[in-house]
């Protein structure tokens, strides 16, 4: 038998010893018959929704890479030339006429807080020249220093960037006009360190932000919001810390017609809502090589074939350092190429640092493509049978906290204590950080192994007794493998052992080509 409490906001089922019943019910959290208030947030005109921006702001803008950027507002803003001296605040700084790179085209931002704004070679050309200002911040980072104002936090300490130049604040705000070679404007933001637990962490302090621009999927008119897969990504932080937010919708829809369940923004958060009308794109359209594909002649040159070669090489030999149900994150690049080398009986859980658990291959052909399902690079993926979607927030929480089994990075150095820089070199290349700091920031838990060529293209090495470049992390790689070798790393010694070579290489080759010592295992072994 079935019995019922009865209370003013719900209906609680209660079952009897013996008693087998299923019930489909409705809840409620309030009675449905009380009359909501008549307010909409919907506003017809876009340029009226973005009339109170102001020069000077704080601007936040949501989306990364391409997806789930807020353009629809971008462009309303852009033409208002009245407002200048903008600060963006995003995790890249926009790509041609999308995104911040809008911003940039009309010359209306001063300065960008960004984590990854070497997509943008226009923005990476004003900043060396000295003609914008940048502040560098790792990924998970940024997202949290959003999360912290809009929850009243006004600092709080991360293991993200310690003992690197974020800590220090070398790298530069901003050069004098002329660039690099002028020297320093506005030098860069040194950070209060600690210890906790016998751990180096450093203090951040929270952004707050003026004005939120965000791009969701449905919205309905009190605000709640719902995104799609990776659009999340930067939205839900920060449509909630703007003393203004203004999200535009693939779909305005009535209210109460999304779940109460499904809300991934409460409209408490939000003050304005537009329909978005600007097309959705995509930054790079990635299909899974066809059949065909592998008998089509090469259009390489031999030197780039050779360079192919030993990057699937690399690849395949770190692979083997995958289990079977480990959680992975790859980074862009040469770490791609490890799911396809996997063992028969090996499948992992892949981790986008976007805000993807669970990611697939590339989609097999172009109507499979969804501009809003990217992977950390910008390129289109699927998603996996038990896959889950969350913001940057929640996906550097799994990152940091070390809940990754596996992170394989590509780097321009590792030294021999394993510390790995691969985000700039100043004064000619500024990548950007992206989550690579966030991703070395525990490495007792998540194992850090670097993938890379060697030695430099000038035939530099590229393993080295110290760092020349600015550290991405102190002492955090556990493992290094290159198309010569492997090395196993001793973080707390500061020593390197050989315990590979490949196919086809001698100890005497790899001696010459390494820029430190290391130690030698006994039962050396070749691939």
């Amino acid at each position: 038998m079935l019995a019922t409490c009865v209370s003013r906001a719900t209906l609680v089922p209660v079952f009897k010893p013996r008693a087998t019943l299923f019930l489909r019910a409705r809840w409620y959290s309030t009675p449905t018959e009380l009359p909501l208030p008549n307010k909409s947030k919907v506003w017809k005109s876009v340029d009226e929704a973005v009339k109170d921006v102001k020069s000077g702001d704080v601007l936040l803008c949501g989306g990364f890479g391409l997806a789930g950027v807020p353009d629809t507002l971008l462009s309303a803003l852009v033409k208002r030339k009245d407002v200048t001296k903008l600060t963006g605040v995003s995790n890249n700084a926009g790509a041609g006429d999308s995104g911040l790179g809008k911003l940039f085209n009309s010359k209306q931002i001063d300065k960008v807080v960004a984590s990854y704004p070497g997509g943008n070679k226009a923005f990476e050309a004003l900043y060396l020249k000295g003609e914008v200002s940048l502040e560098l911040c790792p990924q998970g980072t940024l997202v949290e220093r959003l999360r912290a104002h809009a929850a009243g936090i006004p600092a709080f300490f991360t293991p993200t960037g310690a003992s690197t130049a974020v800590e220090d604040g070398a790298i530069p705000t901003r050069y004098n006009e002329g660039g690099f070679a002028n020297g320093v404007k506005i030098p860069g933001i040194k950070k209060e360190s600690r210890e906790f637990g016998g751990r180096k962490y450093i203090m951040e302090p929270a952004i707050a932000g003026d004005v939120a621009f965000v791009h969701a999927w449905k919205v309905d008119e009190v605000g709640n919001c719902v995104f799609r897969y990776a659009q999340q990504n930067f939205g839900a932080v920060m449509a909630k810390n703007a003393k203004l937010t203004i999200v535009e919708a693939d779909e305005i829809v009535p209210t109460g017609s999304l779940s109460p369940n499904a809300i991934h923004v409460p409209g408490i958060y939000v003050d304005r809502i537009v329909q978005s009308t600007e097309p959705k794109r995509i930054e790079y359209t990635t299909l899974a090589p066809s059949a065909s594909s592998s008998t089509e002649p090469s259009t390489l040159t031999p030197e780039q074939e050779h360079a192919q070669k030993m990057r699937h090489r690399i690849a395949k030999r770190a692979a083997k350092e995958l289990k079977d149900g480990y959680y992975v994150n790859l980074g862009i690049g040469m770490p791609t190429l490890v799911p396809g080398y996997l063992e028969p009986d090996v499948s992992v859980w892949l981790q986008s640092e976007n805000g993807i658990l669970g990611m697939g291959p590339y989609p097999g052909t172009k109507e499979e493509v969804d501009p809003d399902l990217i992977n950390a690079g910008k390129e289109t993926v699927t998603l996996l049978p038990g896959a889950s979607i969350f913001d940057s927030s929640e996906s550097f929480a799994m990152i940091r906290g070390g809940h990754v089994d596996v992170s394989i990075l590509g780097a321009m150095q590792a030294s021999q204590a394993g510390d790995i820089a691969n985000f700039m070199i100043p004064g000619k290349l500024v990548k950007g950080i992206g989550g690579a700091m966030d991703l070395v920031s525990n490495p007792d838990k998540t194992k850090v192994i670097v993938v890379m060529e060697h030695c430099a293209k000038d035939g530099t090495p590229k393993i080295l007794k110290k760092c020349s470049l600015p550290l991405t992390g102190a002492r955090t790689v556990s493992q290094i493998i290159t198309e010569l070798a492997v090395f196993d790393v001793d973080r707390k010694n500061g020593h390197l052992e050989l315990v590979e070579l490949q196919e086809g290489v001698t100890l005497e080759e790899v001696k010459a080509k390494t820029g430190c010592d290391f130690k030698v295992r006994r039962d050396l072994s070749k691939l």
